[in-house]
């Protein structure tokens, strides 16, 4: 009995190690999330591409405003960027949440956006972020 009782704990104990390294990096994930956010409201392009993988993929496809389309690598989010900031004086970007989903990352949305002329707009959408050894890997928006 007393076997068996030793190795149930042993089990325990490997089981409560993994699953605290998972808690581990989900809470780095959302950091990261995090620091890509306030890099982008800073804009601080450095910052933010610096988060990014190079092979990192962007499906802003569902998006009513410009620049609607796919992004793969850091030179094409540059070019995204620069095109992003062109079209607005002013954009801040405030989440409402970050939602650990493991892997990834849910940020509930509010763009706060000033185009030419001092035009503001509001967007609101979803960010799923995928982040795989401490960098973003894909970036999704969903816009209803």
């Amino acid at each position: 009995m007393r076997a068996i009782g030793a190795g149930i704990a042993l089990r325990f104990r490997r089981e409560q190690g993994f699953y605290a390294g998972a808690i581990r990096i989900s809470e780095q994930n959302v950091e990261i999330v995090r620091r890509w956010v306030d890099a982008w409201n800073r804009q601080n392009q450095k910052a933010w591409l610096a988060l990014c993988h190079p092979d990192v993929e962007v499906d802003w496809s569902r998006s009513r405003g410009p620049l609607k389309g796919f992004y793969h690598g850091r030179a094409a989010l540059e070019s995204f960027w620069n095109d992003y900031w062109s079209v607005f004086e002013a954009a801040q970007l405030v989440a409402h949440d970050f939602i650990d989903a493991g892997s990834e990352v849910v940020v509930p949305n509010t763009a706060h956006l000033r185009g030419p002329q001092g035009v503001e707009a509001v967007a609101r959408s979803n960010f799923v972020y995928t982040v795989e050894n401490d960098q973003i890997t894909r970036f999704r928006m969903f816009q209803e």
